[in-house]
């Protein structure tokens, strides 16, 4: 029997977990030391092991569903009492900050402060910063709460993705590449750890999009790939790692941003699909980690017209961006999913059966800022069904559009009180009623640890796929004369490569570079172009990575572009290596080697350059398809 959710190795550690639980639960008698209680014991795990053969998945995921206790609904019922309506409308707004140090008397500092000592907010989400700076200030300001802040960040690739100097793990679709789930459940157990040592109880991961859209310029890697069943395995598995060690998990982008052709970032994505076809793709990973017992889920700012076709406009003076300079307006859309009772509601809450906390995306990305004032915004996220109102543009006139509509009875104070009342249950449950505070001296034992460096070098060296390879040109030989030709699409053509060349050196590769970007002359191409014809293998390095907001996301610059195609028409040996877009072979379908690493972190590269000389195999398979002649599942072998 195909086991569509446990597959293989997963499946018989879930049950042991579980098993453990049972026994621990029914019977602390079997803790004794007697051959009586050991039979006891074997005879419990052959039936346990014997009925998970023929029971659904789902029916373990219930087992392990993270949700507050009655002891926390109590706590929450006595916090309740003490406050004001005022007080309760703070909770449902998280404002943001990026991080550095800031002394008391800053303007950054008096700011954060007036939001968690005035306004009463309920949480801060935390973006880049420094490791110590950002415990630091989110100490000060649990400090100065009166409830207990919820601390959250985007930690998609473990703290890394916000947190300086610590290590990342490789993005989703890179462990997906691996085929083992196991991974996707080691990764999300380290980055428990790692978050609740830097203060952080709530992850906004894993990513559930499936990305069956190549043109996606805001998903991309950051999914498990375009399979429903393959992105409900690895998000399950990434869910219980984390929720194990008490931090929240969040499924997003609800409900699903995989088939999008715009970044919400810079507009308002459209899906104008059916329910019966969301239900087959979209949907299907969100209910596998709903089954599976994930605390929270993010709504997107998309437009669904065949599940909500109230129409909008947009504003004639909206809020200027704040992810990018360059907006897609569309005159003729519906109401974003945040927004929607259609969707939040009926088809999350009711539908999927969803009790945990309602997120939305950033209330100041443009696929919201477009169309809708903060005030309004706010109000009708909650009127929707969210609870936690995500990092407003102005947390000040979201605060008092919501007061308002509770003042006027648009709101009831039943809705709020409903929501209020799960945050602080939730509050309970990751034991901020017990320690606010972070302890600075435990995090260099901690975050960064061997244990993280290893098991993201492990997955890098299991998810290199190559998918086309020309004759004779791998792996790399130490008599070549090779020229790696560099592409990047960020402003950081000085140091982008240096794991992957540094790597190349230490294997004996003797090469000269050039990094073009954007900014990139015609006197650097034509460096770029001689080089090249002095060389016996050209190494194409593509940094064409997401970058949210970003008008050319997941895109190379032309100026890198045309050269590549000008090197890909001459008779040199290029060998192609994609560390983001995967989907780059696409748009030069000339190549004759292609090599996928799925990013640009240490550890993919250190395990590309590897690869590419033939110290370690090429082990990856495509969690995507290219085309019909690469198609999901594709990975070659140079034995």
């Amino acid at each position: 029997m195909e086991n569509k959710i446990f597959p293989g190795n997963y499946l018989l550690t879930f049950i042991i977990k579980n098993f453990y639980v049972f026994c621990h639960y029914t019977s602390t008698r079997l803790i004794a030391v007697s051959i009586k209680s050991m039979k006891k014991l074997t005879i419990l795990l052959t039936l346990f092991c014997l009925i998970s053969l023929f029971v659904s998945p789902s029916v373990f995921a219930q087992n392990t569903k993270f949700r507050p206790s009655e002891k926390a609904q109590k706590w929450a019922d006595k916090q309740m009492k003490k406050m004001s309506v005022d007080e309760k409308i703070g909770q449902l707004v998280h404002v943001g900050i990026n991080a550095k140090f800031f002394n008391q008397t800053s303007p950054e500092f008096l700011e954060l402060k007036r939001q968690v000592v005035e306004n009463k907010v309920g949480g801060i989400i935390v973006f880049v910063g420094g490791v110590y700076e950002t415990v630091h200030l989110m100490n000060r300001m649990q400090e100065l709460a009166a409830t207990p802040l919820l601390i959250s960040s985007d930690f998609e690739t473990g703290v890394a993705m916000r947190f300086t100097d610590t290590t990342n793990f490789p993005w989703n679709m890179a462990i997906a590449a691996t085929g083992n789930p196991e991974f996707a459940r080691r990764e999300g157990i380290i980055a428990a750890r790692e978050s609740r040592a830097l203060g952080v109880q709530w992850a906004f991961a894993p990513t559930v999009d499936v990305n069956n859209n190549a043109d996606n310029p805001v998903i991309n890697v950051r999914s498990y790939g375009e399979n429903p069943a393959d992105v409900s395995r690895f998000a399950v598995a990434f869910t219980q790692g984390l929720q194990s060690g008490n931090v929240l998990a969040t499924a997003k982008h609800f409900p699903g941003h995989g088939d999008t052709a715009v970044d919400s970032h810079r507009g308002l994505p459209i899906i104008n699909l059916p329910r019966s076809r969301l239900d087959q793709i979209e949907l299907a990973p969100f209910k596998s980690v709903i089954d599976g017992g994930i605390g929270s889920v993010m709504i997107s700012h998309i437009s669904l017209p065949q599940i909500d076709a109230t129409k909008v406009e947009p504003l004639k003076k909206s809020i200027k961006a704040s992810y990018t300079e360059s907006e897609v307006i569309n005159e003729n859309t519906t109401l974003p999913a945040t927004l929607s009772p259609n969707v939040v509601t009926e088809m999350l809450q009711k539908d999927l059966k969803f009790d945990g906390l309602v997120v939305t995306d950033a209330m100041d990305m443009s696929g919201l800022t477009l169309y809708f004032n903060q005030d309004e915004a706010a109000v009708r996220a909650v009127l929707a069904g969210a609870d936690v109102l995500l990092k407003p543009a102005s947390a000040d006139v979201a605060i008092r559009g919501l007061k308002e509509a509770v003042k006027s009875g648009r709101i009831s104070e039943q809705r709020l009180n409903h929501s209020v009342h799960k945050i602080l249950a939730w509050k309970h449950l990751l034991g901020l009623n017990e320690q606010k505070m972070t302890p600075l001296d435990q995090i260099d034992k901690t975050v960064s640890a061997d244990e993280t460096r290893l098991l993201s070098n492990e997955i890098a060296e299991s998810a290199i796929t190559l998918v086309k390879s020309e004759a004779g040109v791998l792996p790399l030989k130490k008599d070549q004369k090779v020229f790696l030709f560099g592409v990047t699409n960020g402003e950081d053509r000085n140091f982008v490569a240096n794991t992957f060349q540094r790597t190349l050196r230490q294997a004996g590769i003797n090469f000269e570079a050039v990094i073009l970007d954007e900014r990139s002359t015609e006197n650097e191409m034509n460096e770029a172009r001689k080089k090249a014809s002095e060389s016996d293998v050209i190494l194409a390095g593509l940094f064409g990575r997401v970058r949210s907001g970003a008008k050319n996301s997941v895109g190379i610059p032309e100026s890198g572009a045309k050269v590549l195609r000008e090197l890909l028409g001459s008779d040199k040996k290029v060998i192609n290596v994609s560390f983001g877009n995967p989907y780059l072979l696409s748009n030069f379908p000339e190549m004759k080697t292609y090599v996928v690493a799925y990013g640009d972190m240490t550890s993919l590269q250190r395990a590309t350059a590897r690869a590419l000389v033939g110290e370690i195999e090429f082990k990856g398979k495509l969690p995507i398809s290219l085309n019909e002649k690469y198609p999901r599942g594709i990975g070659l072998s140079l034995k």
